[in-house]
């Protein structure tokens, strides 16, 4: 059993004081009193019940059995440290590396003003960026593998364990190939697509969720002829005549070959951009520099004109 009287704190004086052999000058590096650092090494050797040094006049002088201690002390408040540092990094507190997780369809203008921002409020910090679905995120961040994720939500987060900061909202429109029948359209009622084929993203995207909701409430099934798993792709098939689809106004910017033409308001359909990361890391000083980004950026986008 290790006794009570032996603590790392006061390994870490017994160490100072065999490394400067002078209780003043351990006392001036550790910001404490004389009399504090000669406490903690004479209650150190009580607990180890064992004598560590003799008194010369007001000083102490090692003995054998000090020099003997220190070797096994330094081993234990390095591993110690080292240990700590580990943890910390592998739980992302205040480490020096963030895995955020993403959409990619966030790529064209929110995740990069968000890292950018980021960097000048942390220079220091490594970024991770791992694209995927809502899917792949969310059990990334249950997983660990991730630290922070900006998805589209349908309404508010159900995991009461996450912490949610919006940034800002999207609508889905009707994506088309330019020239199509559909241009020039006020807004398109989704019963005139009967006969339409449709390309969609597949299962775990917020925009097939969104996908799938338009067409329930326009009261058929959609013919799909394909699915794909990113948006880029998605895009060049729309573009390309292979078909119809529904996609997030962010993505306009992504292809000149594709409209986004505005749904009749039946079909309406809504993404909530969201910062989700853990309640337990909510105090971590690289998740909060996030946070405040990530605010900062919705705020910016209510102040652009409609």
């Amino acid at each position: 059993m290790i006794d009570e009287e032996v603590t790392l704190k006061k390994l870490e004086v017994f160490l100072a004081f065999m490394r400067l052999h002078s209780l003043s000058r351990v006392a001036e590096e550790l910001g404490q009193s004389t009399v504090s650092v000669h406490r903690a090494l004479h209650t150190l050797e009580e607990g180890l019940r064992c004598p560590l040094f003799r008194r010369e006049g007001r000083n102490l002088a090692p003995l054998p059995a000090a020099f003997a201690f220190a070797k096994h002390a330094q081993r234990a408040v390095s591993e110690t440290e080292e240990g700590i540092r580990k943890v910390r990094d592998m739980a992302g507190f205040a480490g020096t590396r963030l895995k955020i997780g993403s959409l990619y369809s966030l790529t064209l203008r929110c995740i990069p003003q968000l890292l950018m921002g980021l960097k000048l409020r942390r220079p220091e910090l490594q970024i991770d960026l791992t694209l995927g679905s809502n899917q792949e995120l969310l059990r990334s961040l249950d997983e660990g593998r991730l630290d922070a994720i900006v998805i589209g939500l349908q309404g508010a987060p159900d995991d009461p364990q996450l912490l949610a900061v919006p940034l800002f909202e999207d609508e889905v429109y009707l994506a088309a190939p330019l020239g199509s029948p559909y241009a020039g359209q006020a807004a398109v009622d989704l019963r005139s697509l009967k006969d339409e084929k449709f390309v969609t993203l597949g299962d775990g995207f917020v925009t097939s969720h969104s996908f799938e909701h338009a067409f329930r409430q326009a009261g058929y099934v959609p013919e799909t002829v394909l699915r794909v798993s990113d948006i880029f792709s998605l895009m060049n098939l729309v573009g390309g005549g292979m078909g119809y689809s529904l996609l997030p106004g962010r993505v306009a910017g992504f292809s000149a070959r594709v409209d986004l033409l505005p749904l009749d308001e039946r079909y309406a359909s809504h993404q909530t951009i969201t910062l989700l990361l853990p309640r337990t890391r909510e105090r971590d000083p690289n998740l909060l520099a996030l946070a405040a980004e990530c605010r900062m950026y919705g705020a910016r986008r209510l102040e652009l004109p409609a």
